[in-house]
């Protein structure tokens, strides 16, 4: 069994970022599973240099290893283009703007998924020749795979998270037809983790609950794959998912490397302690009590993902929190 480590090197990581290590590193461990690190730097635009060292100097200091060396998305393009071409018959075209893909679409909450009212799909149906024409003008468009059609047995997939319990999501009217490759020529976050699961033999996946959407969108993307025979070195059965509650700032944001909201780098130069980094994780995953100094390896014993499926709100860093310690408030 396999667990991983799969930060993106857009900046220095964030207690809430430290949170999720922490969650997967015992998820792993405490089951003698293998711990990879996977750098997601596929998004060129949002990688900053050294990110990735930093990344992995702060694992190391706060004790959080991984077997193997690091695998950098960058470096298998050739592989993302060979999953492409297996799925293409299920992918269109689709030549709309961001702004047309939101003056078109319905408000949606805040999980970052803004559902594509299938302008282009139904552009591919209907008028295929002026695709074909648009296509050989180079006009810039992007590729999206096509969901299940609506009613289908296909389109609602549903898996038990162990924090969040049972889950299902109707594909077409939730997650709607996803970019996999970007007009810019980049590939989808969501197609390149999918495929990189795969093929590292991850069967063991902890990350932020805001990520519970895109985790269906990710078991169509694999089925998909499977089905028309990507070959992948490891198991093609789904892994098991655990989402964790967020981590917010004072005014109930989100932390966001952007705003260097309490980073790694930030911490360590005041001073503070992997040891008290842990403790305030540990802490933050309600598996103590209060966020005293602790080792990872001393939440190994005992590790459990009972206390977040009992309370699994998301919690604030704030001088007002109860309990929130005095150099992370």
């Amino acid at each position: 069994m396999t667990g991983r480590f799969a930060p993106t090197p857009s900046g220095r990581m964030h207690i809430g970022n430290m949170v999720a290590m922490l969650a997967a590193w015992l998820d792993s461990k405490s089951r003698g599973q293998r711990m990879l690190l996977r750098i997601e730097d596929l998004d060129i635009p949002r990688v900053m240099p050294d990110a990735d060292r930093w990344i992995m100097d702060d694992l190391a200091w706060l004790g959080l290893d991984w077997d193997g060396e690091a695998v950098y998305q960058s470096r298998r393009t050739d592989r993302y283009e060979e999953a492409l071409r297996l799925i293409e018959p299920r992918t269109y075209p689709c030549f709309c703007s961001r702004a047309d893909i939101r003056a078109a679409s319905a408000p949606q909450e805040g999980d970052g998924f803004q559902i594509y009212p299938g302008t282009c799909k139904r552009l591919s149906r209907d008028n295929p020749s002026e695709v074909a024409a648009r296509l050989a003008r180079g006009e810039r468009h992007s590729w999206r795979l096509a969901m299940p059609e609506p009613g289908s047995p296909a389109n609602t997939v549903t898996f038990t998270d162990r924090v969040f319990g049972p889950q299902a999501f109707d594909l077409t009217r939730e997650v709607g037809d996803s970019v996999i490759r970007r007009s810019d020529g980049l590939f989808s976050y969501q197609f390149a983790v999918t495929i990189d699961d795969l093929d590292m033999g991850v069967d063991s996946i902890a990350r932020g609950r805001d990520l519970l959407r895109s985790t269906a969108l990710q078991i169509w993307i694999r089925e998909c794959l499977v089905a028309d025979g990507l070959e992948a070195a490891e198991s093609p059965i789904n892994p098991q998912y655990a989402h964790i509650p967020l981590v917010d700032d004072a005014a109930g944001r989100r932390l966001a490397k952007r705003e260097r909201s309490l980073d790694m780098g930030a911490l360590r130069t005041r001073g503070v302690t992997a040891e008290q980094v842990t403790g305030c994780c540990a802490w933050l995953l309600r598996l103590t009590d209060a966020p005293e100094p602790c080792t990872p390896y001393d939440l190994l014993r005992d590790f459990s993902w009972e206390p977040l499926r009992r309370n699994h709100t998301d919690r604030r860093i704030s001088s007002a929190s109860s309990g929130c310690p005095n150099w992370l408030a």
